[in-house]
C-alpha cells in the first residue's frame, strides 16, 4: 500500500485547494496541524458543516507522521475503556479537564465514527484498540480519502508565522513570504509538540501562558551487571518507584540493549516527567520484580525451598512469574555460586535474595525514545482553554486540540483517544459559530 501521509503533493478540493485559491477566499475552517487531531478536526467540521471551506496547513513534509508510526506501525487508535472518569485516570497532566471532555467524545464514540468510515478496530488482551488490519495505513488512508471526499484541502510546507484577529472578528494567517496570507473565520491549532519552532513565541505574543514541554513516555538508559546481555527478557509484572520517592507504577517491564522500557517504566516516566526532567533524567529508581508477594512471602518461599528442595541448586528453581534468565543473574549479583544449593543457601543469601527481589535499585543515566514516536508534557496552559468547547478564552475563535495543549496520557491509546476528543469538541464548537450566522456555507 502507498505511503498516503508522505505523497508529494498537496491533496484536497474545493476552489481554495491552491495558493491563489485560499490566497483570495475566506475560510471557515483553518486547521494548523496535518497529524491526528488536526486532521479529525477538520473531518468532524466538514461532517457538521458540509460545504464548509475548510483546509488544514502542514509544516512538515509528511501527514500524519506520527499516526504512521505509532504502536509500531499497527497504529493504537484508541483504549477500551468506557467509563469517563477511569478513563480521566490514564492522564498525568489533563485528567481534570478531559473527564467533562469525555462524557461528550470517549472511546465508544471513537470505535463508532471509525467503523462508519469503513475501518473496524480489535481490542487485545490489555485494553488497546488497533485497526484489524494492524496496519497504520488503515487509518492514513481513512483521513486522506475523508478529506479528499469532503473538499478538505491540505498543503504541506506551511508552517504558521503570524495570527491576528482583525476587528470584525476574522483571522489572519501568515505563512511566510513564499506565501499568501489566509483569512479565516475559525482556527484551530493541532500543531502537536510546542518544542521547538516559533509556534509557542507566538502563542506567547498572543496572550497564551505556555508550559515548557518536556519529554514525557520514554525509556530509561543504564549499564549494570545484573542486566548485562538480557535485552529482550521481559517481565509481566513488576512495581517501579523513584529511588527519593513518588508513587509506585505497575505493569510489564522490557530489559532493552540500552537499560529498561515496557509499561511500567513507560508510566513512571509519564507521572514523574518533570521531576526526571528536572534531573536531567540521572535518578536512582527502585523495582519490586514480585509484587504479589512480600517479604514474609518471600522469605516463607525461600525456607521451604531450603527444606524441601536441599539437593536442588539455587539457580534452577526461581519463584513464578521471574523469568529464569534474570533470576540467575539476581542470584549471581547477590554473591551467590552457581553450584550452590539451596541446602547450603545460609541467612545470609536469604537475606540478599529478598532484598534484591523486593528492593533492587538501579541508576539511570538517560532516557531514550522510541524513533520519532514521542509525547511531550507541556504546551498552552489548560487553564487558557474552556474544555467545553476547547476555544480560547483570551481570543474567541481560535480553537485548541491534541498535544500542543497541556495534556497527556500515559501509553495504551490515551493520547490519541484526547486527540480526537478534544478535535471533536473544537470543529463541534467553530461549526456552532457558524450556524450561530458567523460565517459557513
Amino acid at each position: 500500500m502507498r505511503n498516503l501521509a508522505g505523497n508529494g503533493v498537496d491533496a484536497g478540493g474545493g476552489p481554495w485547494a491552491n495558493d491563489e485559491g485560499i490566497g483570495h477566499r475566506l475560510l471557515d475552517f483553518a486547521v494548523i496541524g496535518g497529524g491526528a487531531a488536526g486532521f479529525f478536526a477538520a473531518l468532524r467540521f466538514a461532517e457538521l458543516r458540509p460545504g464548509g471551506r475548510v483546509v488544514v496547513f502542514e509544516k512538515g513534509s509528511d501527514f500524519l507522521r506520527k499516526v504512521a508510526i505509532s504502536g509500531g506501525g499497527r497504529c493504537n487508535v484508541t483504549h477500551a475503556c468506557f467509563d469517563a472518569a477511569e478513563l480521566a485516570g490514564n492522564y498525568p497532566r489533563g485528567g481534570r479537564e478531559l473527564r467533562g471532555a469525555f462524557h461528550r467524545w470517549q472511546p465508544r464514540d471513537t470505535v463508532d465514527w471509525f467503523s462508519r468510515r469503513g475501518v473496524a478496530l480489535k481490542t487485545e488482551a490489555d485494553g488497546r484498540m488497533f485497526p484489524v488490519t494492524d496496519s497504520s495505513e488503515t487509518v492514513i488512508r481513512c483521513f486522506i480519502d475523508g478529506a479528499v471526499e469532503a473538499g478538505i484541502a491540505l498543503h504541506k510546507g506551511r508552517a504558521l508565522r503570524g495570527l491576528a484577529r482583525d476587528g470584525e472578528g476574522v483571522f489572519e494567517l501568515d505563512f511566510g513570504a513564499e506565501a499568501p496570507r489566509v483569512r479565516a473565520r475559525t482556527v484551530c491549532v493541532a500543531a502537536g509538540s510546542l518544542k521547538g519552532g516559533g509556534l509557542a513565541d507566538m502563542l506567547r505574543g498572543m496572550g497564551f501562558e505556555v508550559v515548557p514541554p518536556v519529554p514525557s513516555l520514554f525509556a530509561f538508559n543504564m549499564r549494570d551487571a545484573r542486566i548485562e546481555g538480557l535485552a529482550g527478557v521481559s517481565h509481566p509484572d513488576v512495581v517501579v518507584r523513584r529511588a527519593d520517592g513518588g508513587r509506585p507504577r505497575r505493569g510489564p517491564l522490557l530489559i532493552t540493549h540500552r537499560g529498561f522500557s515496557g509499561p511500567a517504566i513507560l508510566r513512571l516516566s509519564a507521572w514523574e516527567a518533570r521531576e526526571l526532567a528536572a534531573m536531567d533524567h540521572h535518578f536512582a529508581f527502585v523495582i519490586d520484580w514480585l509484587p504479589e508477594m512480600s517479604e514474609d512471602d518471600i522469605r516463607g518461599w525461600l525456607a521451604d525451598n531450603r527444606a524441601c528442595h536441599g539437593g536442588m541448586r539455587v539457580r534452577n528453581r526461581r519463584p513464578a512469574p521471574l523469568p529464569r534468565r534474570l533470576w540467575e543473574s539476581l542470584v549471581a549479583w547477590c554473591g551467590i555460586d552457581m553450584e550452590t544449593t539451596w541446602a547450603r543457601l545460609g541467612k545470609a543469601g536469604v537475606r540478599t535474595l529478598t532484598e534484591a527481589l523486593k528492593r533492587s535499585r538501579f541508576e539511570a543515566t538517560g532516557k531514550t525514545t522510541n524513533k520519532d514516536e514521542f509525547v511531550t508534557c507541556g504546551g498552552v496552559d489548560r487553564g487558557m482553554i474552556d474544555f467545553r468547547t476547547m476555544e480560547s478564552r483570551v481570543v474567541p475563535g481560535l480553537y485548541f486540540a491534541g498535544e500542543v495543549i497541556d495534556l497527556d496520557g500515559v501509553t495504551g491509546g490515551f493520547n490519541f483517544q484526547a486527540a480526537w476528543t478534544t478535535a471533536h469538541l473544537a470543529a463541534t464548537a467553530a461549526a456552532a459559530r457558524c450556524g450561530a450566522g458567523e460565517g459557513c456555507v
